[in-house]
């Protein structure tokens, strides 16, 4: 796997820390961490050193969200689209995958953190199915924080394999009528709520097929920041903006 190049945190702001309510925090976090990329390029440096530092901001936010009491966390973590880069991106990717599922595995499993792969994780190396596999066995007891790691990821994707299992259910009669919860059962989340709240980081404006079924009464909060400078003041910041929203789910306000 080579020598750990770790450095710090150029340019990275700190900011002073908001007053988060516990009151009206979210139940379930989504999070496109993006810009890892262009963070390393706009320095100089290569594209891994991002997605380095990117491993590391993931860890501050994981352990914000456990001392907010925040119960779930999805993040993008690969999807299918990310096969399509260049492969020695590629290969880097899913080796600090499994470099951080083995170094930081002990230390989320003594804090509670429930890990659970989502995705096509048949189209991973071995090595790496197997780490992401032996995680989810060993924090599947774990209450405090589930977190949810969307790898080989895809939302369309998820939602065909939704209706071809009702497909196979309807052939072997078992199926006689398909609703929204029949569907919402098959995807890879159906333990889960949807999100309450979904933060897209690096400045781009969109949802890139992640969790385009569950999120379809989800906040959005988008951030200018890139992912490695997303501190969790930062995510604080999404927090705070999030509890000032009126969600309404289509009604109206009895007020207005």
């Amino acid at each position: 796997m080579g020598k750990k190049l770790v450095l710090p945190w150029w340019g990275r702001k700190k900011n002073t820390e908001l007053e988060v309510s516990p009151k009206g925090l979210p139940h379930h976090v989504g999070i496109i961490m993006d810009g890892n990329g262009r963070w390393a390029t706009a320095r100089g440096l290569p594209r891994v050193v991002g997605h380095r530092q990117g491993a590391e901001a993931l860890r501050e936010i994981v352990r914000e969200c456990g001392r907010l009491a925040i119960p779930i966390l999805t993040v993008y973590a690969f999807s299918t689209e990310n096969w399509q880069r260049p492969q020695a991106e590629v290969d880097f990717l899913m080796e600090l995958l499994l470099e951080v599922l083995t170094d930081e595995l002990e230390t989320l499993h003594g804090e509670g953190v429930r890990i659970v792969p989502i995705g096509q994780l048949g189209d991973l190396p071995k090595p790496v199915r197997d780490q992401v596999e032996y995680a989810a066995t060993l924090t599947a007891s774990n209450e405090n924080l589930k977190l949810n790691m969307a790898i080989s990821y895809g939302s369309r994707q998820e939602i065909l394999k939704a209706v071809e299992s009702l497909i196979d259910m309807a052939v072997r009669g078992e199926l006689t009528q398909v609703t929204e919860m029949t569907i919402a059962k098959l995807l890879y989340t159906a333990e889960d709520p949807d999100p309450d709240l979904i933060i897209r980081t690096g400045g781009e404006r969109r949802l890139s097929n992640f969790l385009l079924w569950q999120s379809a009464y989800s906040e959005l909060y988008f951030s200018d920041v890139m992912w490695p400078d997303f501190t969790k003041e930062e995510f604080q910041k999404a927090l705070v903006d999030y509890q000032k929203r009126e969600r309404r789910f289509g009604k109206i306000d009895e007020n207005e």
